[in-house]
């Protein structure tokens, strides 16, 4: 039996999350290619979803929750500084456009 190491996905998740433009929205299992999301037991992915909120949560990182999916799936968003550029190319998000999200 295999079992998954869910604070090393977790560490996966978050160095992935480096890969992303700011702006960017994204759900967990979007960080993983979709045959290894697949072979992480439910459990653990629940798991693993709950422990990168907590991580966003409590980080004042790039990071954000912005809104849940109809599915129940939280939604994020990355948020950089001004040196990085946007999806758009343009305009970098701040907390302030997050928080006006719907």
């Amino acid at each position: 039996m295999n079992i998954y190491d869910v604070n090393k996905g977790l560490t996966e998740a978050l160095n992935e999350t480096q890969n992303l433009l700011v702006g960017e929205t994204f759900l967990v299992r979007e960080l993983f290619l979709g045959y290894r999301w697949n072979r992480i037991p439910h459990k653990d992915r629940l798991l693993l979803g709950i422990l990168f909120l907590n991580h966003v949560n409590n980080t004042s990182g790039e990071l954000h929750a912005i809104e849940k999916t109809p599915s129940n799936q939280q939604r994020y968003m990355k948020i950089g500084n001004s040196s990085v550029p946007d999806v758009n190319g343009s305009s970098i998000y701040s907390v302030e456009t997050i928080q006006g999200l719907p």
